[in-house]
């Protein structure tokens, strides 16, 4: 009987050591998928860290690379405007023409240019072109700027209103094709100087004839339209700076 009462103490026994044995691999199982599932979370922390550091640098380099674009562009404007003044100065005054900090050269005397709603170039205006661009491409096409240039742009520029009309559709589509065809005649001028027979195929590589309708006007002191001076006619030099600059941003993407 003892015998027995022992046998099933000892059965016993075995039983909760099996019940301890299983529990304890459940939680050596569990302690074992912890740790995996910390070193994955490790792994994975690492490697984002990685991969902000890598984007902060590479964000870093292109704030660098626009600030040397940036800093490069306004040097070379700077002195682009130097030269220009340099050159123009003493005439700008007799050719109704002045130069802005950002390098347009703007012909803003329309008795000169152009007679009253007329794109035909006046024999004065042919004269003070065919002094200027030959002096102008000499300077744009010279190497400190000629392989910075993205284009230049001959823009015409009108007033608002087209006679007696209140049609706002007429008045702009008027304008328009007056200030593009203006455009247009002062570039085939120019085009067409024999001074620059050298120089035709940057000329044509670069050139552009906009118009632009009375949608930049030039104001007043006073805050008004100056309508005399918004009718004009203007060369504007555009750098690869703002190119470079997409194309960085570009390469991020």
């Amino acid at each position: 009987m003892k015998l027995f009462k022992r046998a099933s103490s000892d059965n016993e026994w075995i039983g909760i050591s099996d019940i301890m044995s299983g529990v304890m691999m459940v939680f050596l199982f569990l302690a074992v998928l912890f740790m995996l599932a910390n070193e994955k979370e490790k792994q994975n922390i690492e490697s984002e860290k990685s991969r902000v550091e890598k984007l902060a640098d590479s964000y870093l380099l292109t704030q660098n690379s626009i600030k040397e674009i940036v800093l490069t562009y306004r040097e070379s404007q700077k002195s682009l405007n130097i030269d220009l003044h340099n050159e123009f100065d003493r005439d700008f005054k007799r050719w109704g023409a002045e130069i802005t900090d950002d390098n347009r050269i703007r012909f803003q005397s329309p008795h000169i240019l152009f007679q009253a709603g007329s794109s035909e170039v006046s024999s004065h205006f042919k004269n003070i072109l065919k002094e200027l661009f030959p002096r102008y491409i000499e300077i744009v096409t010279s190497p400190k700027y000629r392989d910075e240039i993205n284009e230049i742009r001959v823009e015409g520029h009108t007033s608002y209103g087209w006679g007696r009309s209140k049609n706002e559709e007429y008045i702009y589509m008027k304008n328009m094709e007056l200030s593009q065809r203006r455009a247009w005649a002062v570039l085939k001028y120019c085009y067409s100087l024999s001074a620059t027979e050298d120089r035709k195929n940057w000329i044509t590589s670069k050139f552009r004839a906009n118009g632009m309708a009375y949608s930049q006007p030039i104001y007043r002191e006073d805050g008004l339209i100056d309508r005399e001076r918004s009718r004009r006619v203007e060369l504007i030099v555009t750098t690869k700076a703002t190119e470079k600059i997409y194309k960085i941003i570009e390469e991020l993407d």
